[in-house]
């Protein structure tokens, strides 16, 4: 019995994730979730069916108000249509399927070696990542924030020249406008990869008697160095801009609202000082005592962006000097979403799965005491539902008045966002200043590199796919 999980690993993967899904499934219809999101967008899809303002509407009993762009909603029309139970069904089952497909594309996002095939990895990580705060509050409230992640992390990790890579990235924009921040990432990367292609060729270009002919083994700057980036910065603004359009056409005096009025109202999705508000508004505004931490945040945020956009592009820059280079950028720019948003719910924080397997693939290849220990930490902390354990909600504004271990708590995902942009930015200085010639270097099982990483070259066969 105990050869069979090693011959099948993916079969007892899926069953195993498939106990834990159903655990999870009682443990919701135990609680008697509400699902209050889910029933938002169905109203929203009411709305766009009967010809109802879109954003004089308020929601279940709550009133909850339309916060999305108007194309949005048109997703949502038909979730109209089904009656209300059948509607959770669906939607719990969708965000489901979502947890398996957004921890396979987190795995190929870090592409660490795997000692099972990745169906089976991704598998077992989504029985353990149901139970994380962030995803069980997204399928708590039936939200979208799986699909968004899945949409962004499905074109970062298209093969190179895709023709459709950025669609994903410019859909998910037109959802909820917070993926926008990856569009920039991606026009900065590319215009520093042509900067570092001219500053490469200036650098190595030797002087050589006049006629002579270019030696045929010249180094070349390496492959990442292109206008890739730049491509998908561009499809992917041209697909956002596609949603506007349709929405326009469909909804146009809602369309009309929405960009001249509720985009710039901060406040519509809640009370900015919540405990589930984890960013740097909701930070400084219960550590100030205030509904409105004003220019405090503004500097902030303003700060944090710069900062994190620095490291997500030099991140991407660094290329092969930085392993995991490419999962280092891409979680280093989301975070960075998350942090200066004017609102990020704790179901917004979905992006803990992929961050997570980062860290776990950097302790695993450095096997030193701090990167478990970091690991294991940021693991616990999405696991231990802590930013709950304060006074939050209700009686209204007490989060304003909690003390300062409480609101330590309360910014415990703010906290972890600061922390691994640091990490991150200190990896990324130091790989940037690694002579580039060391990277095009040729790199066997026992390269120099391979020696420094502590890990062989060859290609396992549960590498593929």
């Amino acid at each position: 019995m105990k050869a069979l999980p090693r011959r099948r690993p993916t079969l007892w993967a899926a069953v195993f994730c498939l106990l834990s899904f159903t655990g999870l499934w009682l443990a919701q219809r135990a609680a008697q979730v509400s699902m209050v999101d889910l029933m938002v967008y169905r109203a929203e899809g009411w709305a766009v069916r009967t010809g109802t303002d879109l954003y004089d509407l308020r929601a279940t009993r709550y009133e909850l108000p339309t916060t999305y762009p108007p194309f949005a909603a048109l997703l949502f029309t038909p979730l109209s249509l089904p009656t209300v139970g059948v509607v959770k069904v669906l939607a719990t089952a969708v965000n489901l399927a979502l947890v398996a497909a957004l921890t396979q594309l987190s795995l190929r996002l870090v592409g660490d070696r795997l000692p099972v095939p990745r169906p089976a990895a991704a598998l077992l990580v989504a029985a353990v990542a149901v139970w994380c705060e962030p995803v069980w509050s997204t399928l708590r409230y039936g939200q979208i924030n799986l699909l968004i992640a899945v949409l962004v992390l499905w074109d970062l990790t298209r093969r190179p020249g895709h023709r459709w890579a950025g669609v994903g990235i410019g859909i998910a924009t037109g959802i909820k406008l917070t993926p926008a921040l990856f569009v920039v990432f991606l026009a900065l990367a590319g215009l520093a990869a042509r900067r570092g292609r001219r500053t490469w060729g200036r650098r190595h270009r030797e002087p050589r008697p006049s006629g002579s002919p270019q030696p045929s083994g010249s180094p070349r700057p390496r492959e990442g160095l292109r206008r890739e980036e730049l491509r998908r910065a561009g499809v992917a603004t041209a697909a956002f801009a596609a949603t506007v359009a349709l929405a326009g056409l469909v909804l146009p005096r809602d369309s009309r609202r929405f960009w001249t009025d509720v985009v710039l109202s901060a406040d519509r999705p809640g009370d900015v000082e919540e405990a589930g508000n984890q960013n740097l508004r909701g930070v400084l505004a219960r550590a100030l005592h205030t509904v409105d931490p004003g220019l405090w945040w503004l500097l902030a945020a303003a700060l944090v962006g710069c900062v994190g956009m620095a490291v997500a592009v030099g991140a991407h820059r660094a290329g092969e000097r930085l392993p995991y280079g490419r999962a280092w950028s891409a979680l280093a720019c989301a975070i960075t979403a998350l942090l200066v948003s004017p609102v990020s719910w704790s179901h917004h924080w979905v992006w803990a799965v992929p961050v997570a397997l980062l860290l776990c693939a950097e302790a695993r290849r450095r096997r030193t005491a701090r990167w478990v220990g970091g690991a294991a930490l940021t693991g616990l902390l999405f696991c231990s539902y802590a930013i709950w354990y304060p006074p939050h909600v209700v009686p209204r504004h007490v989060e304003l008045r909690l003390g300062s271990g409480q609101m330590l708590l309360t910014a415990a995902y703010p906290l972890l966002g600061v922390a691994f942009l640091a990490v991150a930015g200190c990896l990324t200085v130091r790989a940037l200043r690694t002579p580039p010639a060391a990277s095009l270097a040729p790199q066997g099982p026992h390269g120099p590199r391979a020696r420094a990483e502590g890990v062989s070259r060859r290609r396992p066969s549960y590498a593929r796919g």
